[in-house]
């Protein structure tokens, strides 16, 4: 494993981590480069209150990201393995790229255009990482648009999560915040898990919580308004062993 990219997820995105720890062994250290990359791009646009220096931090990711493809660039800690899984699996620069540019709209204020602007958002940050994930630990590129669905509905459940902490941080993250058209938008990422067959065990299990926190927020979408969209820790550790045992989600 990538001992840098690791510790970079293990310290950014602890849900994640477990998720890899939980991989098959085989699979861990592409997952590990492929999360740490993630995590690295969520955060460049929240690293500075400047507009300006924010969209320069994800420039540098996407010349950095074109400049490995074309070949071993400037040592760094997860553009250096990277690079070697964009070249060596044939990642698409598509999908790493467009995780880029869908990551402007964390830079500034204004809302999502609609309903679709939404889920296209989705797609490209969670379902970007689900495909990528996927197709580095060799999955055959008929899995992507089944992998994008579930990644979609993970990036659903994870940004109803974080609703609350987005207002405050003066972003408008819901199109349409009332409780029935939260629920609906819940519903909608619960028909997107059916589209998912076939995502290999390993990048999957990422999305062990999907389901029931999507159940969750179409049942009761007041929880999210409230910062209250969560299962137990119990419950997101057995979800996880269960996911890894029977390859269901």
């Amino acid at each position: 494993m990538t001992e840098a990219c690791a510790e970079i997820v293990q310290r950014a995105d602890p849900e994640r981590f477990a998720a890899l720890m939980a991989a098959p062994v085989a699979d861990r250290p592409a997952l590990a480069v492929i999360y740490a990359f993630n995590a690295e791009l969520a955060r460049a646009p929240w690293a500075s209150q400047e507009p300006m220096i924010a969209e320069m931090r994800l420039q540098w990711w996407h010349d950095g990201i074109e400049a490995e493809a074309a070949g071993p660039s400037s040592p760094h800690e997860v553009l250096t393995p990277l690079g070697k899984l964009i070249r060596t699996k044939a990642l698409p620069l598509d999908l790493l790229t467009g995780m880029v540019a869908a990551r402007q709209w964390d830079i500034y204020r204004d809302p999502h255009a609609d309903e679709a602007a939404l889920w296209a958002y989705l797609t490209a940050t969670g379902g970007g990482v689900m495909a990528l994930a996927s197709l580095a630990t060799g999955a055959p590129g008929a899995v992507r648009l089944a992998a994008l669905a579930l990644g979609a509905a993970q990036g659903l459940a994870n940004y109803l999560r974080a609703v609350p902490r987005l207002e405050e941080l003066g972003r408008i993250p819901l199109v349409d915040g009332r409780p029935e058209a939260v629920a609906a938008l819940a519903r909608q990422g619960l028909g997107l898990l059916d589209k998912a067959a076939g995502v290999p065990r390993g990048a999957a299990l990422a999305a062990s919580a999907t389901r029931p926190l999507l159940r969750q927020a179409a049942a009761e979408p007041g929880r999210v308004a409230e910062g209250r969209l969560e299962i137990s820790e119990f419950q997101r550790r057995k979800r996880l062993l269960w996911q890894s045992l029977t390859g269901r989600f």
